[in-house]
């Protein structure tokens, strides 16, 4: 089979986590004999001027079959798309996920389980006008403890969890100029969730994650693993969230919500896959591959 593919993921970002990522998807292409190269996104610089869309990358002159895409970069995503090239998950798709108020919004409007969440009005810069008591009314629907959430943040970060209508206040304030939203705290859920791994129509792997003295689940934040096998119910409802952002895979986040009902936390475009691996000993790698060759029809 004589195809290649690229594998690209974000040359800013600290730590090995991220290489590693796009390791386990090339050696999971290797097994399945292709080949791959991996590339920072700083290493292809889109190009455009009239009648021409392009990357500035010297290297590499022939485009790939298709691209596994680990970034946020949504508009080397894009740029890619706009080249023909069949990329994995497309920009559209990370680009909701990534903005999880967008994520709420379309799984709200697949009628799919959500936490009561309140919007924060858009604020372009931080200003003078910007008064923490717009969001007092919020309480009497939200109650405390209530979760703050950023619109844009990974692995656990930029999540709060305020007490008091003070807290609630100082919070608020802090943030006001990003996009944020309040949402109701799912006490049951109280670090602990589940992190599904969907492939196309199937959820392929599953685990739970655990803290004992956080209420984020994270294993980035110190949580434990459990091997999981989900109910027909979570499965259903953790494929309808990844189909409604229009993701080809994804790792998706719920939580355990009164009586165990399933409540979605997350959509991640992005989702690692070590960590499922480590837990499961299932490889999500060889999945999204196998499904990469069946959509670009090899």
């Amino acid at each position: 089979m004589d195809l290649h593919g690229w594998i690209i993921y974000n040359g800013y970002l600290p730590g090995n986590k991220f290489l590693d990522f796009a390791e386990w998807i090339q050696e999971a292409a290797h097994k399945r004999n292709i080949s791959t190269s991996i590339y920072k996104n700083n290493e292809l610089l889109p190009l455009l001027s009239t009648g021409e869309l392009e990357l500035l990358n010297s290297q590499q002159t022939k485009k790939p079959d298709f691209v596994v895409f680990t970034d946020k970069d949504i508009y080397l995503a894009k740029q890619l798309e706009l080249m023909g090239i069949p990329v994995f998950n497309n920009a559209e798709s990370i680009e909701k996920s990534d903005d999880k108020i967008a994520t709420y919004q379309m799984l709200a409007a697949e009628k799919l389980p959500v936490p009561k969440t309140i919007i924060a009005p858009k604020i372009f810069a931080k200003t003078s006008q910007f008064n923490p008591k717009d969001f007092q009314n919020a309480t009497e629907d939200l109650g405390f403890p209530m979760i703050i959430k950023e619109a844009f943040g990974s692995f656990g970060e930029q999540v709060y969890l305020v007490h008091t209508i003070e807290e609630m206040f100082a919070k608020v304030r802090e943030l006001h100029g990003k996009p944020f939203m309040l949402q109701e705290y799912v006490h049951s859920s109280h670090g602990t969730d589940m992190r599904l791994h969907v492939v196309g129509n199937h959820v392929v792997a599953a685990m739970t994650r655990h803290a004992s003295n956080d209420f984020r689940a994270n294993v980035t934040a110190g949580g434990t693993m459990k091997k999981y096998q989900p109910s027909i119910e979570e499965k259903n409802i953790a494929v309808a969230a990844a189909k409604a952002i229009g993701t080809d895979f994804a790792g998706v986040d719920l939580l355990f919500g009164p009586n165990n009902t399933p409540i979605i936390c997350e959509v991640n475009s992005n989702a690692h896959i070590r960590n499922m691996f480590d837990c499961t000993g299932i490889n999500v790698a060889d999945y999204m591959i196998d499904y990469i060759l069946k959509k670009i029809g090899k």
